[in-house]
């Protein structure tokens, strides 16, 4: 007797999605349009800066400074990613307890590209049946190969584009350009550009559906974001489902007293919302991980019986958005939202730090005064010069010398240190009280920023005169 193989995994069943109209269809096409403009041409939009590339969004790795239009980051605040990164989280937790899987169905970049290569595939190929057909030829036949031919070449110019546009943020895009197709830009580049491509043309063109089902972690835990009153697509299945289930139009199921009569629900078994599903559902088995909440099968469906609703509603009663979950999700992100702002629009201009020189700890100058050493740490985060002042305050008698750069201008960005000397006459040392000196380091140009205020240590030996 011979014994039967065991498939452990399901064959994949290419999935042809038919195209539809409606209002949710248009919806996506909208955000498609939108994103795919901002992605592509975002680098090529130029911003003035007398110091950087003009480009107005550019993360610049090797001169650690991020540039956003106006706003420059530097390594210091990268505390503000992971505020950033906060805030797209308890955004996503909230948005899913709101209306299930929104990002997923609308603004996920996995969704977005294999939207526009099916759209491609469509305008090569043709409507469902007519790819259908062409699958089903041998490869050998000639329409098959220069229809195949051309979605796949179309497919690679923009999976190119996509990676090519990438690596154009982290590099001035119009130089960027002209040293790729010279072969004079850097490997890395060479290197993103091609990973992106290959990526981006199995992800989007050939695994689609494939990559949410089996590699986004996301469609394994939404679950434990959804409650009763979570609005997800449903099918109701009291209207559409009868005690006899559901039959076709045909003569005496036409009409619904015709269709009540022989027992059987509005739905006509039409399967318009499965043939137009990206992800090949029958969206009336229920609620399933593999739903995208893309909405697409509620324009299909002519007898409204698919639509955005929650588990209370089928049930009979109302959808409360407004919930401790909800609205605790709603004031965390407020509150994330607000205080990331603040320490955007409240940030200082310049950066100062002082630290002592202990070695030597000090110096005893032959007047028998006492001297100590800073190091003085300034930067320049704006992209234009600025005039900067230094004195010290908390320990009288004392005097501040950095021979003449006490006040000084710092070009644009530019990082510097400084070397400061504090001294003590020895009339003085009997009236030091206190270990501690003060650095006020404070904008000279008339900007209204408050100064920075650097406590450092004095040491005064204990056999002072």
């Amino acid at each position: 007797m011979s014994e039967e193989a065991i498939q452990l995994y399901q064959k994949r069943i290419h999935i042809h999605p038919r195209s539809v109209k409606g209002p949710f269809r248009n919806l996506k096409t909208g955000i498609l349009t939108l994103a795919m403009t901002i992605y592509f041409l975002l680098p090529w939009l130029r911003w003035d800066r007398p110091n950087a590339p003009d480009q107005a969004v550019l993360y610049d790795l090797p001169g650690r400074h991020f540039y956003i239009f106006g706003l420059t980051i530097q390594v210091q605040d990268i505390f503000w990613l992971a505020g950033v990164l906060i805030i797209f989280a308890i955004l996503l937790f909230f948005v899913t307890g709101l209306a299930g899987r929104v990002w997923c169905g609308y603004f996920c970049f996995q969704t977005l590209w294999t939207d526009l290569f099916m759209m491609i595939e469509h305008w090569v190929q043709g409507e469902r049946p007519a790819r259908m057909r062409l699958d089903r030829k041998p490869w050998s036949n000639r329409d098959k190969l220069i229809k195949k031919g051309g979605t796949y070449a179309l497919w690679l110019l923009v999976a190119f584009w996509s990676g090519l546009s990438f690596t154009m943020y982290w590099v001035d895009a119009p130089t960027l350009v002209v040293e790729f197709f010279t072969g004079q830009a850097a490997y890395a580049a060479y290197f993103t550009t091609i990973f992106l491509t290959v990526t981006t043309f199995v992800m989007a063109g050939l695994a689609r559906e494939q990559v949410c089902i089996y590699m986004c972690p996301y469609a394994r835990f939404q679950s434990a974001m959804f409650d009763h009153d979570t609005l997800i697509i449903s099918y109701d299945q009291k209207r559409g489902e009868g005690p006899n289930g559901r039959a076709k139009q045909r003569r005496g199921f036409r009409t619904p007293e015709e269709r009540s009569a022989q027992g059987v629900g509005e739905c006509i078994d039409c399967g318009h919302c499965v043939l137009v599903c990206p992800m090949g559902i029958d969206i009336r088995d229920g609620l399933q991980y593999q739903c995208i909440s893309c909405a697409l099968c509620i324009d299909s469906c002519e007898q409204d019986l698919i639509n955005y609703t929650s588990e209370n509603a089928l049930n009979g009663g109302k959808t409360r958005l407004l919930r401790p979950k909800t609205v605790g999700y709603g004031v965390i992100l407020t509150a994330a939202t607000a205080t990331l702002a603040w320490s955007v629009l409240t940030r200082s201009p310049y950066t100062g730090t002082v630290e002592q020189i202990r070695q030597p700890l000090y110096t005893q100058l032959s007047d028998g005064g006492i001297r100590n050493a800073y190091e003085i740490k300034l930067n320049n985060k704006l992209t234009e010069p600025m005039k900067v002042g230094i004195r010290i305050e908390g320990l009288p008698g004392a005097t501040l010398d950095m021979s003449g750069m006490e006040e000084l201008e710092l070009a644009p960005q530019e990082r510097i240190k400084l070397l400061a000397r504090v001294q003590i006459p020895p009339s003085r040392l009997s009236n030091a009280s206190g270990d501690k000196i003060t650095f006020i380091i404070e904008a000279l140009d008339g900007a209204s920023v408050e100064p920075i205020r650097q406590q450092a240590p004095f040491y005064i030996p204990e056999s002072r005169g």
